[in-house]
């Protein structure tokens, strides 16, 4: 056997030290709340920056343009634009992709499971919009009735994951399949109510891309990386067409199939198969190029494909998206100056206020009133281990708007000062929404302990 193949005598300290870093660096990024601290602190660094000595260093830099030329072809676009309008696009595809999984085989697989968080998802949107237009009615802030109607996945399910193990797996994947609806219903709002009137040539264009798509799935490609190039097709189609591009990564997550490349052979058994054929190789020195290379090739393919392409996508980009896309999003737009928000104008403080009872009151009443009515018609039933107690935690958690919140009030405002207002209130609600929910469960725990200490008296 040649000696490079050989096992080392001892791995190297810095190897070992190494591996133990990136495998502890792998589970911390898996830990819900992470993502949504690492959100938090970027928002909170974004404030800050905004309302420092160098708040103008802040716009100057998130609109510092930059101009890629090809000849006699060249396109130039803000930081701001690149985040918003092209890193985003990442974070919507892997919206897309949880919305499909979930659609197949998860909590919205059939509509006995999904009437609940179906009917307590409209019911929170529905009331903050109705809260919302009732303040700002016949104004020019009117436009901003949607703001308020989105919850955040990541900030709402990373402040859960802060209450430990002891909240029932029930209440997190309620609150996660009312997160996902929110999200398909802001993703309709965004085509529907935020795109122009629509340009014909950008249609040609999208449908171009998307008959790529279907194409490369008929000939079975199954990496990624090829999906890049009808993907940017379909960007660049919206984008022409007045369509909001980032809705591209929506199409292409829906769009992703959620059974692997059919295949001659189970993946597995292919594994196994070529794993003692190089054994075997190597067993009697026949290590040549081609001998060795046809069955990693092999092993390689069968690796992929045990995990669907949809699984592939979530597991792939959910951390580029948790803790760079989203975080970066935030830096690039919770940088509000509150001399900027103008409070003393009316129309932003109406803004400010209907954002705020939307989100903070609007929210859990939509969602515990639409439950409860679905569940008295008795049209669903709520799952074994979730009480009422469940509920109006998820209506709390509802109310943490953050990242969709912010990304409709960008599309909705052109006024700077209605727009500094709307991320501003997006931010206060948000915030009282996680600290709200936190404290209905430690309230919770704490009458549950003087109960027990007074039955064991």
């Amino acid at each position: 056997m040649p000696e490079n193949n050989s096992p080392s005598p001892s791995i190297p300290r810095p190897q070992v030290l190494t591996e133990k870093a990136l495998a502890a660096l792998q589970r911390f990024s898996h830990i819900e709340a992470v993502s949504g601290i690492a959100l938090l602190i970027a928002a909170i660094a974004a404030l800050a920056w905004a309302n420092s000595s160098f708040s103008a260093s802040y716009e100057h830099f998130w609109h510092t343009r930059l101009t890629i030329s090809f000849g006699d072809v060249s396109l130039s676009q803000s930081l701001h634009f690149l985040v918003n309008d092209g890193l985003m696009t990442i974070f919507f595809l892997v919206v897309g992709a949880e919305i499909r999984h979930e659609i197949h085989d998860g909590a919205l697989a059939n509509i006995r499971m999904a009437l609940l968080p179906l009917g307590a998802a409209l019911g929170g949107i529905l009331v903050p919009a109705l809260i919302y237009i009732a303040i700002n009615h016949g104004t020019e802030a009117s436009d901003g009735w949607a703001v308020p109607t989105a919850t955040d996945i990541a900030f709402a399910v990373g402040v859960l994951a802060l209450l430990g193990k002891s909240i029932p797996g029930g209440v997190r994947v309620l609150l996660l399949a009312l997160a996902i609806i929110d999200d398909i219903v802001a993703i309709l709002i965004i085509a529907v109510f935020y795109t122009s009137n629509l340009n014909l040539d950008g249609v040609a264009i999208a449908a171009g891309g998307l008959l790529m798509i279907f194409m490369f799935q008929r000939m079975g490609v199954g990496m990624m990386i090829p999906y890049v190039l009808p993907g940017a097709i379909i960007w660049y189609g919206l984008l022409k067409t007045g369509v909001h591009p980032t809705l591209a990564g929506v199409i292409l997550g829906l769009l992703s199939p959620v059974r692997s490349m059919p295949m001659t052979e189970r993946p597995l058994d292919i594994i196994q198969r070529n794993f003692h054929e190089l054994l075997d190789r190597f067993s009697s020195n026949d290590t040549s190029d081609h001998s060795v290379t046809k069955p990693l090739k092999e092993i390689q393919q069968a690796q992929r494909e045990i995990l669907s392409p949809v699984q592939r996508i979530q597991a792939t980009l959910h951390p580029w998206v948790a803790f760079g896309i989203m975080p970066l999003f935030a830096l690039a737009n919770a940088g509000v100056s509150f001399a900027g928000a103008d409070l003393e104008s009316s129309l932003s403080q109406n803004v400010f206020i209907a954002v705020i009872l939307a989100l903070v009151v609007g929210k859990p009443l939509g969602v515990i009133l639409s439950s409860y009515v679905l569940l008295k018609l008795k049209w669903c039933e709520l799952p074994s281990d979730v009480g009422w107690a469940g509920i109006v935690l998820v209506g709390l958690l509802a109310g943490i708007g953050f990242t969709m919140s912010i990304f409709i009030a960008s599309l909705a405002f052109d006024d700077p000062a209605l727009l500094a207002a709307s991320k501003l209130s997006v931010l206060c609600a948000s915030g009282a929404a996680a600290v709200l929910g936190l404290s209905w469960i430690w309230m919770r725990r704490l009458i549950k302990g003087k109960k027990s200490k007074v039955n064991s008296a």
